[in-house]
């Protein structure tokens, strides 16, 4: 639709809301500041109610952020991320043209509480790794991940090997071990402050929780737990019958 129809049965909202996510989509980019309301309302002879409905609608939708004082802007586009084989953060970056940055946050090596040896099914007290990255694309932070790895499996990685290399390809490259499946578990959560600060988010907007199990050849390899901004991913998965 390029035109609103006012002998239409269509919602006069609607139909705006359509012509302007064809702009959106077609047109602008990401970031690019929309017209104001006022001016909506002259292109295309609409009331300011009507045009605010629309706009509200889209805000819920995820199509376009406000910046109070200084106007409404197009969303960046979700991350569509497949659940249908494994996958990488840095990877999946890559593929979409995004440069993938990882700042650590913390980095120790601690003994294993019952949690966490009961993940990686490891002995109590076993030595971990525990580390915080925030995930990061295009300088955008994207998701915030806490990690155990078994020290005895990959022993000698420090913080600095973290900030420059996947920790996928170390494991394939300096300890020649390969991942054969990843197990992940989804829960919406809402973000903390502290989350939301790290992820330059609004608190009130909701995340996903995801829990991933990695395992190698014969053994479980890391445990994760990520909070995802959930204005910044969606998941796809094909259930075949």
């Amino acid at each position: 639709m390029t035109h609103i129809d006012k002998t239409s049965r269509i919602p006069l909202y609607l139909q705006l809301m359509d012509i302007l996510i064809n702009k959106m989509e077609n047109e602008m980019g990401e970031n690019e500041q929309l017209p104001s309301e006022r001016e909506i309302c002259q292109q295309y002879d609409l009331s300011r109610t009507t045009v605010r409905q629309a706009i509200n609608e889209l805000e819920k939708d995820g199509y376009i952020y406000k910046v109070h004082g200084k106007g409404t802007f197009v969303s960046p586009k979700k991350v569509n991320q497949e659940l249908v084989k494994f996958y990488s953060f840095t990877e999946e970056m890559k593929k979409l043209g995004k440069v993938p940055i990882s700042k650590v946050l913390s980095f120790d090596v601690l003994e294993a509480d019952r949690k966490t040896s009961n993940k990686l099914l490891v002995a109590d007290g076993s030595k971990v790794y525990c580390f915080s990255r925030l995930r990061i694309a295009d300088d955008i932070p994207m998701m915030l991940e806490t990690s155990f790895v078994p020290y005895d499996l990959f022993p000698g990685i420090t913080k600095e090997d973290l900030e420059h290399t996947a920790l996928y390809e170390l494991f394939r490259n300096r300890f020649q071990t390969e991942i054969t499946m990843a197990e992940e578990l989804f829960m919406p959560v809402l973000t903390n402050m502290k989350e939301a600060k790290l992820l330059k988010m609004p608190p009130s907007l909701p995340s996903l929780r995801i829990e991933r199990l990695t395992h190698g050849v014969d053994r479980v390899i890391e445990y994760t737990n990520t909070i995802a901004r959930g204005d910044k991913f969606k998941y796809h998965v094909r259930l075949e019958n």
